[in-house]
């Protein structure tokens, strides 16, 4: 149960932080703490149901551009979050971008705040 709240923690800072650096990935204007948390539960869903079974249909695609494909399907998951949550993204290009930030803020808080086993 720990680990889930940190993880839910994790994505929503690392959503806010996202937001807050680049302007192609925003909060609708009035969006509130609630709002952050509902996508980083979404992002949270979606990285565990959704992406894996994209990552196994894209496994060819994958393999032949030995993993860069997968910042696509990162991408994806953005877009997804985006269609459910009060996540604005500006574009494809846009959510590319901003899933390569978002891989990188969540990987430095996971490094603060991740289990430590």
């Amino acid at each position: 149960m720990r680990n889930l709240l940190i993880r839910l923690i994790v994505n929503t800072v690392a959503l806010w932080v996202v937001s807050s650096v680049y302007g192609g990935v925003r909060f609708a204007p009035g969006s509130g703490l609630g709002d952050y948390l509902l996508a980083g539960l979404v992002l949270g869903l979606v990285n565990t149901f959704i992406r894996p079974i994209l990552l196994l249909l894209t496994l060819p695609i994958n393999l032949l551009t030995l993993g860069l494909f997968t910042l696509v399907i990162n991408a994806v998951v953005l877009m997804i979050v985006a269609a459910f949550t009060s996540l604005d993204v500006g574009g494809f290009i846009s959510a590319l971008v901003g899933a390569v930030l978002l891989t990188v803020v969540s990987y430095f808080l996971n490094l603060v705040f991740g289990d430590k086993r």
